[in-house]
Formats: C-alpha cells, structure tokens, sequence
C-alpha cells in the first residue's frame, strides 16, 4: 500500500505562546519604576509569566469557544435565571482575583498603587479580555460603595477579599462577591436621562431605604454578578437616582430580575451581557435622589480608564504577535521583519503600543491623587480624550496586526482574530466615541483652569521641537473657538490632544529613538490622521531598536 504525503508543513508558525509578558516588555518595567511602583514587581514579574503560559492561552480560547449559557429554569419548573459558564472562565477569574487587582489601588496605600493596578490589568488583557468586564465594575464600584456606611460595612470585606467563591447564593454566605451595572435602556443607549425604570419606595424611601424597582435594561452586564448598580427614576417621571440591586433578596428569596436573553455579541464573547426585566426587584437607594447620573458618572470615571488600558493591552499583544510571527515566517527569500514595506507597518505599531501605554500609565498615577489640580486634569480631561483615541486605535491597528498573519491571522483558532473581534468594546462600552469627545468638550468648558493646568504641564516638552509647539498652538486655537462652531470638530481636537501628551510623555521618558520616531510620524505635515498603518517615512528612524524594544528576539 502507498503511504501518500502530499506535503510537508513548513514556513508555517504558531502564534506567540509560552513567554514573559513583563520581562519582554522594557516599557512597561521603566513606567512601573517610575511611578515608583517597583514594589510590586516580584508579584507582578510572576504573574506576566502565569498569563505567558501555554496553558493560560488555552484557557483563553476555551472561555471564548465555549461560550456562557443561560438557564432559565430549574428541572421542577421554579425560575431561577442562572448563567453557567464553561471551567475556564472560573480558572480565569480565580486567577485575576487571587493577584488582589480588584481592590488593590484602594485597600493599599502605598505610592505608585494605580500604576501597579494598571500593570497587572493590562497584562491580564493581553490574554483574555472578557473576564476584565466583572473585575472593571466591581472595582469602580468600590469608591461609591464605601460612601453608603451600612453596605459598605456588609460589603467591603466581601469586595476586598482575594478568594474566588463563584457559588450563586446570598451575598452573606459568599467570601467574595462582584457587582455590576445596570443603565442601558432600549429607547435611550447612551442618554441615560431617556430611561424609564421606575423605583417605588417600600416604606419612606430615602438614602438607604428599600425600593421595588419595576422597567427594563438592554444591557446588563454580567447577570451572574452578585448585585448591580442600576439607574432609575424616583417615581413615575421622578428624578434619577442609583440603587444597590442584589441578586439574592435580604430574606434568601431570589431577586424579581428576569433575564430575557444573552446578547450574541461579536466579541467578549467568554463574558455574559443580558437584557432583563424588573418586576418589583428589591434595591436600596445609593446616595440621593435626583443624583443618579453623578453617581454614576462617578463609576464610569474608573470604568473609563479600565477601557484604555483594556485597548491598550489589545494593541500590545496584536503587536507583539505581528512581530514575533514575522521574524519567523519568509517570503520572497527573506524573513518578512527584513522586508523593508513589512518593517514599516511593524515599527508604526510599535510606536502606536508604547504611545498608549505611556498615556495609560500616567493616567494611572493621576488616580492617586486626584486632589491636586495637576493630576485632576489628566483624570478628568485626558481620561475621556484617550478613551476615544486609544480605543479607536485599537481597532484599527489589531486589523492591521492581523494581516501581517496574513490569512492564519483570520481564523477563530488563534489568538489574532479573537483579538479582533474584542477590539471594538471598549470603544463602545462607557461611551462611544462622540460621548467622549463632547466629554472633553464640555471639560474644558466646566473647567477652564484645569485645561490651563493640563497644557502648562505640557508646554515644556514643546522647547526645541517645532512640532510640539505647533500641535500646542493648535490645540489652544481649537479651545479658543465658540462652542458651536468647536462641536463639530470635537474629534479634531481629541485627536490632536492625545497625539499632543503621547508626544510629550514620550520627549520625557521613553528612548529618544521611539520619542522622535513618534513625532515624525504624528505631529507635522507627515502626522495626518488620515492614513493607514505603515504609511510612513522610516528612512530617518532606527527601525531595529524599536523592534527590538517592543518584543525583544
């Protein structure tokens, strides 16, 4: 008999797998020391390699294959509206709430505690991003928590605990819990004031009292979570106001919130959305009513900043794999990283990533001190602009990471399309684009001393670069327009806001290779935003040691 072999598999490569996330990624250490947050670097060093690891890329993919599944009934006919999900996401979760990054930035104190936070966050992400969503809204949850005494007094044990207990009982029987959030209304997406849930008071009502919450949510993020922040109305037609809506009543009775349906989203695919119903769900008010929106604006500014760093890491590990799949795979007679057109692409994507982190991490370390004017403005300005730009960036250059795979870059089995089809959430989730960029807006408006102090700031990174100048000038022309006419270029001017602290950020801390590189190809004539990944002029850059810098060989 024959023994047929058609062919052999060669010039074919896996993706990246089985590496150290940190200790390759020299940016990332230099941010950490420099915010000194060096103490958690041992924690943080162990971590990168736990996530580096085959078996964690496994876990990854089956989270996402086998995705989460709701069960709406029991075998007997009681209602009982639970989501089971697959062993990996349990073993995923475990993970990221045993390293403590849930609490860590508000149950430790030490200096640099954010940007250790926002390591560990963005190293997690590089693997599997659905997980992050619960771990994103318990954590927000926690400043607005700790502001109601008597939940926080059952509560802040529970959120600050490092064990993983994913048992659906009552909030009293658990070691840990996770929260999540409820605002999305059908007729209303982004302008919560449109909702139309309605809260009637048990007794008195009030701050703290007991409400029967009756109405609907599109998106309710992570039903499983153990209790919810929902925004609704006072009344028929009353003022908005946010309420604490657990799953599990005080009496030990399941809570009368009915999940209509799982949403089949594109991506975060290992993470439940659900639509439900309310049908007088027990709840207690958070704070006073009529201050629902501030209440929860309050959570999204945490929230927010989760999503760049979310984006971020994206971008990192679609970098990451585009330049490792590169070295090794050759085409017409050369690896393609020797390939002049090649380099281009892969060194505009290295820029790109270290450009989000640098901007990550020094939103990180205004959260530490959100009191001092200085660093309000980059958590109050900035956080909004680099919402936007890093997680439209993310977009587009995870697409452009994945071509360089070329068509083994476009199949479900690997980590670039995954990849992929995660990019666009955070980009929509906590405010799409045009929310954030009238966001800013309104920013500089409320806040003119702060967007004065946030430009100060910047302004020494423009002496003997011509091209930061300009970008500061023109961003100070661009503020100086009226309202009306400034709306409409609401994007030009976030755009060239965050190109203008990238560029900063970078002048004063990364090597001067990446830092010029970077303004060459952002600010000036060549820095358009209109243009695709790799459309630039790399015969003045050291192509090599940003290569290297970004995903040491």
């Amino acid at each position: 008999m024959t023994d047929w072999h058609t062919h052999e598999v060669f010039n074919q490569y896996p993706e990246l797998t089985g590496y150290d996330l940190l200790a390759t990624d020299p940016a990332l250490g230099e941010a950490l020391q420099r915010a000194g947050a060096g103490w958690a670097g041992e924690q943080l060093g162990a971590y990168a390699r736990q996530l580096g690891q085959v078996e964690t890329y496994q876990l990854a993919a089956d989270a996402n294959r086998h995705t989460p599944e709701l069960v709406r009934f029991d075998s007997r006919g009681r209602r009982i509206d639970r989501v089971d999900f697959h062993p990996s996401w349990h073993a995923l979760m475990a993970m990221y709430r045993g390293e403590g990054l849930v609490s860590l930035p508000f149950e430790d104190t030490r200096a640099g505690r954010w940007s250790a936070w926002a390591a560990g966050f963005y190293l997690h992400s590089q693997i599997e991003q659905g997980a992050m969503c619960p771990a994103t809204m318990t954590q927000a949850c926690i400043p607005l928590l700790q502001k109601e005494p008597a939940l926080w007094q059952q509560l802040g044990a529970r959120l600050y605990s490092h064990a993983y207990d994913p048992r659906d009982v009552p909030v009293a029987d658990k070691q840990s819990i996770w929260i999540g959030m409820g605002m999305t209304e059908k007729q209303g997406g982004s302008d919560v004031r449109a909702n139309t849930t309605v809260a009637m008071p048990v007794a008195g009502g009030g701050r703290g009292g007991e409400y029967l919450l009756r109405g609907h949510k599109w998106f309710f993020s992570a039903p499983m979570s153990d209790a919810h922040l929902v925004v609704a109305r006072t009344g028929e037609g009353g003022p908005l106001a946010c309420f604490y809506v657990p799953r599990w009543r005080p009496d030990g009775s399941q809570n009368a919130i009915h999940v209509q349906r799982l949403k089949d989203k594109v991506g975060n695919r290992s993470n439940s959305s659900s639509e439900v119903e309310f049908r007088d769900a027990w709840g207690l008010l958070m704070g006073e009513e009529g201050r629902g929106i501030p209440t929860i604006i309050e959570m999204a500014t945490y929230t927010r900043l989760n999503c760049v760093a979310g984006s971020a890491a994206i971008l990192r590990q679609a970098t990451v794999q585009a330049i490792h799949y590169a070295r090794q795979r050759h085409a017409f007679g050369k690896a393609l990283a020797d390939q002049p057109l090649m380099r281009a692409v892969l060194a505009d994507l290295a820029l790109e990533s270290e450009a989000a982190l640098a901007l990550l991490m020094r939103l990180a370390r205004a959260f530490e001190n959100d009191a001092d004017p200085a660093e309000r403005a980059w958590s109050r300005l900035m956080l909004p602009a680099a919402k936007f730009w890093v997680c439209k960036r993310g977009v587009e250059l995870t697409g452009e990471a994945m071509e360089a795979l070329g068509g083994n870059g476009y199949v479900l089995e690997g980590v670039m399309g995954r990849l992929f089809l995660e990019s666009p959430v955070n980009s929509i989730w906590e405010g799409s684009g045009n929310v954030m960029c009238l966001d800013v807006l309104r920013a500089f408006a409320r806040e003119p001393q702060a967007a004065q102090a946030l430009l100060a700031e910047l302004a020494p990174a423009a002496r003997g670069e011509p091209r930061i100048a300009a970008a500061l000038a023109q961003v100070r022309s661009l503020l100086a327009l009226a309202p009306a006419e400034l709306e409409a270029l609401g994007r030009v001017l976030v755009q060239q806001l965050v190109l203008l602290a990238q560029a900063c950020l970078l002048r004063q801390s990364a090597p001067a290779f990446v830092a010029d590189a970077f303004i060459a190809t952002r600010l000036g004539d060549a820095g358009t935003g209109a243009r695709v990944a790799g459309a630039i002029d790399t015969r003045a850059m050291d192509v090599q040691a940003l290569l290297q810098r970004a995903f040491p060989a």
